[in-house]
């Protein structure tokens, strides 16, 4: 458990200083927005890339999937079915709430988990790739629809393939499966860009949250307890039963998909949000919520879920 904490505790250093240069604004207003792409388009793909190249595949294709795909989806779902039938939200409003509830933070904060505390960054690959390939579609989707914009089957189906994640990730996949050897005069700047991932990551989640304290927007008390307490509690309560009696999981994978639900909601939710103009004030406080509460269910977990060594 020692050096789980001591994992989190470099991690919360490094936000720590990318929250004071936002609050100081050092870099600038537009500096999270920049940075965040840099390590979106560049530096996470690279990552993913030189980690899945030289992994084992089935930690890709794995149980952390299947209880990935499970936990997200019962998550998403029980979020609409009470939004909707109880609260009685719009289905834009109902479909952002969803995702707050179940879309984590797999990016700025589950890669730099992964990195420090297991070792290993492809363990996080799975989440990312089903919620890049199966969750956003779907979500976008209906939100489409929502919205009334019409958008050709074709380019729907095509989207999540044009997301660099999921390049780099089938790209590295595709070298382990078949064995290439990557030459190193194109591994090595590969290796290089791919150092931007955890600490960019994580400098600019600290700059969101300087941003987000300066910009609070309203929401509905009961949209955001029903999200936290999902998000936070439900969400890695169900991944860990699935996990450990569904499909015999434990140890690091145990603590490590267990860990992953607990993640907070994902900044994308919020892009989302603004880019349909549908439950901006929920994308937003939940996310600064779930990221303020979320060290203490991960706290429970590593102790609950005891990994000899870890």
């Amino acid at each position: 458990m020692g050096g789980v904490l001591q994992g989190f505790l470099v991690i919360a250093a490094v936000i720590g200083v990318g929250y004071v240069l936002g609050k100081l604004e050092v870099l600038g207003r537009g500096a999270q927005e920049v940075l965040s792409r840099l390590v979106f388009f560049a530096g996470t793909p690279a990552l993913l890339f030189v980690t899945l190249s030289s992994a084992d595949l089935t930690d890709v294709v794995s149980p952390t999937l299947a209880v990935t795909a499970i936990s997200t989806t019962l998550i998403a779902l029980a979020y609409a079915a009470i939004a909707h039938w109880a609260l009685k939200r719009s289905t834009g409003d109902t479909v952002i709430g969803a995702l707050s509830s179940s879309y984590v933070n797999a990016g700025n904060l589950g890669i730099p988990i992964t990195v420090f505390v297991f070792g290993n960054a492809a363990l996080v690959a799975p989440v990312m790739l089903f919620q890049v390939v199966v969750i956003a579609p779907v979500a976008y989707a209906i939100l489409d629809a929502d919205a009334n914009i019409s958008e050709s089957v074709g380019k729907r189906l095509l989207r999540p393939l044009r997301n660099p994640i999921t390049i780099g990730s089938f790209l590295g996949m595709a070298v382990a499966g078949t064995g290439f050897i990557v030459p190193s005069m194109v591994l090595e700047p590969v290796e290089l860009v791919a150092g931007i991932a955890v600490p960019g990551a994580l400098i600019a989640f600290g700059l969101s949250l300087a941003a987000g304290l300066r910009t609070p927007q309203p929401v509905a008390a009961v949209d955001l307890w029903l999200v936290t307490i999902l998000k936070l509690g439900v969400h890695p309560t169900v991944a860990f039963l699935f996990g450990r009696f569904v499909f015999g999981m434990e140890d690091i994978p145990l603590l490590a998909v267990t860990l992953f639900a607990a993640l907070p909601t994902a900044q994308n939710v919020l892009i989302a949000a603004i880019r349909y103009d549908r439950g901006r004030g929920i994308a937003r406080q939940s996310a600064l919520v779930t990221t303020a509460l979320s060290i203490l269910p991960m706290i429970a977990i590593v102790t609950l879920v005891d990994v000899p060594g870890l």
